[in-house]
């Protein structure tokens, strides 16, 4: 039904409504004319008033529309009562001042109209304005509407765009830069490898030694290349992939096995501590186990010798969490949010060391949350506690 349709249709309720509580009132010919005036009025009111909204761009302004409707209800209610008065025979001094009150009415409701158009348009204005700015390229400008309104609360929404936009953008110009420092090391260094292989410069001994330092930095481009590439496909959620029943337990300690012999290299002891029953997710498994690698190898690099790295594993009441525990430097309390950014740097503890790119723990997030999880870092007194959620757990079939 269209809505000139439900419109009709409401004033035909209305219509009876009114009618009833005339014949309810006084009698049968109240109710009669009553329905011969209110009937065909209120149908020419809401015809009005939705060519009135049809035509919105011809009109202009939400004043003159908020104006006109006015208008029609003033013109409503000042010809009702004209029709009345003519057809139940009131007297003239009983009508005309029931037609002074009428026209007062309807003055003080078309002035409080305006008053309101006023108040909205300013909003409006606001908005518009606001927005105007951050096309063109500020993002220093808010709303400020502070009222309870549906516009304060879009202008509630624009401010909090804005400042998405603006953490966005700055993230943003931050990765360009990380990226071109990570970038910048491993190119000069190959440049001038290369130019000094060109210009013969090494002594015959000394070349194979400077070939082996172009592959190192070749990997690392290469990697640094691939991990930029992944985690912008994890973001955009461009990477689709098969889940399966995994048991973690298996997992982890597959995982804590594959990273022992790099910990004993710094004299870090690894360990697995697991549930006595076995819990499991709906999961990938390389990729939950690339989050794990992750998540260890960074606790290993930020864990002095003599120190340990823990990895537990246990289910919750709406999914099962694993936890990387280990006793390093650990994170101060300034930069606990930012740890799963790409390339942050804190202070003692950095997220890019020991040539590392510094996208471990920003792929690890896209993983898990590409999972329907979360990661986040637990409080702890000493060393650094990353701790993830994983949805769906069941028992091993």
């Amino acid at each position: 039904m269209s809505g000139l349709g439900r419109s009709i249709l409401f004033v035909a309720g209305l219509t009876g409504l009114t009618v009833t509580a005339a014949w309810l009132g006084y009698g049968g010919h109240a109710a009669w004319v009553s329905l011969a005036l209110l009937g065909p009025l209120g149908v020419l009111a809401v015809v009005v008033g939705h060519v009135v909204a049809s035509r919105r761009s011809a009109i202009g302004s939400l004043r003159r529309q908020v104006g006109l409707i006015a208008a029609l209800i003033v013109a409503q209610l000042v010809i009702a009562v004209l029709l009345f008065v003519q057809m139940m025979f009131v007297s003239r001094h009983d009508a005309y001042f029931t037609v002074l009150v009428v026209a007062f009415a309807g003055a003080v409701g078309v002035w409080l109209a305006r008053v309101l158009a006023r108040d909205v348009m300013q909003d409006v204005d606001t908005i518009r304005t606001t927005l105007s700015a951050v096309g063109e390229g500020r993002r220093d400008v808010r709303t400020g509407l502070t009222a309870t309104d549906e516009l304060a609360r879009l202008g509630a929404e624009v401010d909090t765009m804005i400042d998405r936009i603006d953490r966005e953008e700055s993230a943003r110009r931050a990765l360009m830069a990380a990226v071109s420092h990570d970038l910048r090391t491993p190119i000069t260094a190959l440049q001038l490898i290369a130019e000094g292989l060109e210009d013969d410069i090494f002594e015959p001994e000394r070349r194979r030694e400077q070939l082996g330092r172009m592959t190192t930095h070749v990997r690392a481009l290469s990697g640094l290349i691939d991990d930029l590439f992944e985690l912008t496909r994890l973001q955009a959620g461009d990477i689709r992939w098969t889940a399966e029943r995994v048991a973690l337990d298996e997992l982890v300690q597959e995982t804590v096995d594959a990273m022992r012999p790099q910990a004993e290299a710094r004299m870090v002891a690894v360990r697995a501590e697991l549930p006595p029953t076995a819990a499991t997710a709906r999961a990938n498994p390389e990729q939950l186990q690339r989050v794990l690698f992750n998540l260890i190898q960074n606790a290993i690099r930020h864990t002095p010798a003599d120190g340990s790295v823990v990895v537990r594993a246990e289910p919750v009441g709406d999914g099962v969490e694993i936890e990387v525990a280990d006793t390093g430097t650990g994170i101060a309390e300034g930069e606990r949010r930012q740890v799963f950014e790409a390339f942050f740097q804190g202070g003692e503890r950095k997220a890019r060391t020991d040539g590392g790119a510094g996208l471990g723990l920003a792929i690890a997030r896209a993983i898990v949350e590409a999972h329907g999880g979360r990661i986040w870092l637990e409080d702890t007194d000493r060393g650094t506690r990353v701790r993830f959620l994983l949805p769906d757990v069941g028992t091993p079939a």
